[in-house]
């Protein structure tokens, strides 16, 4: 493969990792721009419930008085005490909390939904000298779950506002059984609580699980509710809040993922805000971060609709505003539910994949690309996952990961060298010929002559072309994997405190355009390999057009300093991988270059040119494109 090619070749694999790369930096901004919308924040307040002309009626025709839970003047839900689940008011305000293996819950006693979620045994980002928080997912004043109640007296109670009781204590511990948290919503007819009727929030949990049921139930309903009343709407709402190192990656990345009925998953869009209609029916819907998801499942069928949206948020730790509205349907309202299942916990493949519900099709790895995701799946994760079983550093991991990877490949390298080493010896032939055909209007004639030479040698220029394309596609892969891997968080290593974001080991305090406000070693490092690489790499490359290949040259030291500003904030774990391919290329180099003999590849190609040859088809068909440039530039002299 002469240099054309291979530079060729190089410029598309650059423009594809910087297309990606680019893409990725620039969310934020797009986020941001002119094209951004805002979802407007329709929060309900619910007031006094209003006796209307259209008053549900008695069995005896007589007018009944219906609401839920009243408020007082200032807009605050009022005590009550006329039911069996008589509280206090310091005990109203306080929350339901259940506490599993895996994580710590808080129920809200007004809405009756989660409010709060905070994973054990996981922690927030802190720099090395400060202790890490918490991994606090939810914190009370983010997120609010609704449903939207209309009476039959045409007056519109929101659950969000409402006060559920229990009569159960406020704080249950899950041990080895499973145990569930039964909230009611009792509605109040002639200032008596009915407790014969009720809509009732029931949490279910298992004890070493990151999800839990969810049931909505109705119960006796029919009188207070209108009976052809069946669809409901979910509204959940939230403003995740950050976690990880990077601010702005993980907000770029933060969005809305779900799954119709036909097994597909989709998402809403991660480089600008997006309000998307679901016509169809979902299994699920997702509040998806870097490294966490809460995943809201229809167990009872499908959500037979949606209303998705993602909006801007100003103000940090929010990453972003999400919001859902589902449709579900209860069946009857004497004592008709609808079932679900909350998902709260890592965006891990292996461990999303255990649910059945492609809830890993939310952890990147090339899903866009068939080829990206069989690498993923198919090579890369399950040897992570066995190398992850010996309890190693994840730096070790990584480095074994990477020679395995590079002794699969090693005959493709192998076939790499040998095709440039055969392009490199036929150099002396190659310069006569430059000099034979010096002027620019015997391009043709040199291009023809070069063709021959190869033809004559028995050497094809594209030999070389499919082994290195045949590499792009696990280094392309390996951009994906490594910063969507959640087993990276937080795993240190050397001097990076976590593979999964940028190992800073200095700070400016201001921001360069296009680099950044800190430095990457290993992203630095990687850049000085790759330097060296193209280095070397030009020196073993045959010589064509000197001023052409000039330009060349200097576009292939170019093309890693732009890589440096790009890299500099991805995850060090990609950028260690990379440095440590940069270095085992310059080992397999060394190794070819004593054990590949090219003065017998000369030899051989010489005696090659001594026999008759017949062209190929290939050959053929390049003769004939070559005759045709030729012949157009020719009546281009003319005219």
């Amino acid at each position: 493969m002469d240099k054309n090619t291979v530079v060729g070749l190089l410029l598309i694999f650059a423009i594809i990792l910087g297309v990606s790369f680019y893409n990725s930096s620039q969310q934020k901004r797009n986020a941001v721009s002119d094209e951004r919308y805002e979802v407007s924040d329709e929060r309900y307040e619910v007031n006094e419930p209003q006796t209307t002309d259209l008053e549900p009626q008695t069995a005896n025709n007589e007018p009944q008085s219906v609401n839920f839970t009243p408020l007082t003047a200032d807009g605050e839900p009022q005590p009550v005490n006329l039911t069996p689940f008589t509280a206090t008011s310091e005990q109203q305000t306080a929350d339901y909390v259940v506490e599993t293996k895996k994580a710590i819950y808080h129920f809200s006693k007004f809405g009756g939904y989660l409010k709060y979620a905070q994973l054990k045994d996981i922690y927030g980002y802190a720099p090395k000298s400060e202790e890490k928080p918490p991994l606090v997912l939810f914190n009370g004043e983010n997120t609010t779950m609704n449903i939207e109640l209309m009476l039959q007296n045409q007056t519109y109670v929101n659950t969000q506002s409402c006060f559920f009781a229990s009569e159960q204590p406020d704080t249950l511990i899950v041990d080895n059984n499973n145990k569930s948290l039964s909230l009611r919503l009792f509605p109040i007819k002639d200032q008596q609580i009915d407790t014969a009727a009720y809509i009732e929030y029931v949490y279910t949990f298992k004890n070493d699980d990151y999800s839990f049921g969810f049931r909505v139930h109705y119960v006796n309903m029919q009188n207070y509710l209108y009976l052809n009343t069946n669809i409901f709407t979910l509204q959940w709402e939230s403003a995740l809040i950050n976690v990880e190192r990077n601010f702005n990656y993980e907000r770029d990345i933060t969005s809305i993922y779900y799954m119709d009925n036909l097994d597909k998953v989709d998402n809403l869009s991660l480089t600008k805000l997006e309000k998307r209609e679901i016509s169809s029916q979902l299994k699920w819907v997702s509040f998806k971060q870097q490294f966490f998801t809460t995943v809201l499942v229809a167990d009872s069928g499908y959500f037979s609709s949606g209303q998705l949206a993602t909006a801007s948020n100003e103000a940090p730790p929010a990453l972003k505003n999400l919001t859902a509205n589902m449709e579900f349907d209860v069946k009857n309202l004497y004592n008709g539910s609808f079932d679900m299942t909350m998902y709260i916990g890592p965006n891990q493949y292996k461990l999303l994949r255990t649910y059945n519900l492609n809830l890993e099709r939310q952890v990147s790895i090339g899903w866009g690309f068939f080829l990206l995701h069989w690498i993923n799946r198919g090579a890369v994760i399950p040897i992570f996952d066995w190398l992850s079983k010996y309890a190693l550093n994840y730096g070790i991991i990584i480095l074994i990961l990477t020679i395995l990877l590079k002794i699969v490949l090693l005959p493709i390298a192998y076939k790499t060298y040998t095709s440039s080493a055969r392009m490199r010896v036929l150099k002396p032939e190659i310069e006569e010929i430059s000099k034979k055909y010096p002027k620019q209007e015997d391009a043709m004639k040199k291009q023809q002559a070069t063709m021959a030479l190869y033809r004559s040698a028995g050497v094809n220029p594209m030999s070389g072309c499919l082994p290195m394309l045949l590499q792009m596609p696990i280094l392309i892969a390996m951009f994906r994997f490594f910063p969507s891997a959640y087993e990276l968080r937080q795993q240190p290593f050397l001097w990076a405190d976590d593979l999964s974001t940028y190992d800073s080991v200095a700070n400016f305090g201001f921001s360069i355009p296009f680099y950044g406000d800190h430095v990457s070693l290993f992203c630095l490092l990687m850049t000085a390999a790759t330097l060296v690489y193209t280095w070397l790499n030009n020196k073993m490359m045959t010589m064509g057009n000197q001023d052409q290949m000039k330009m060349m040259r200097v576009m292939m030291y170019i093309m890693p300093i732009m890589f440096l500003g790009v890299f500099n904030s991805f995850a060090s774990g990609l950028t260690y991988y990379y440095l440590l391919v940069n270095l085992i290329t310059f080992l397999q180099m060394w190794i070819f270059r004593i054990s590949v003999d090219e003065g017998k590849i000369r030899a051989r190609l010489q005696a090659n040119m001594t026999k008759p040859k017949t062209k190929s088809k290939w050959q053929t068909r390049m003769e004939e494109m070559v005759k045709q440039q030729q012949q157009q530039q020719q009546q281009k002299r003319k005219k």
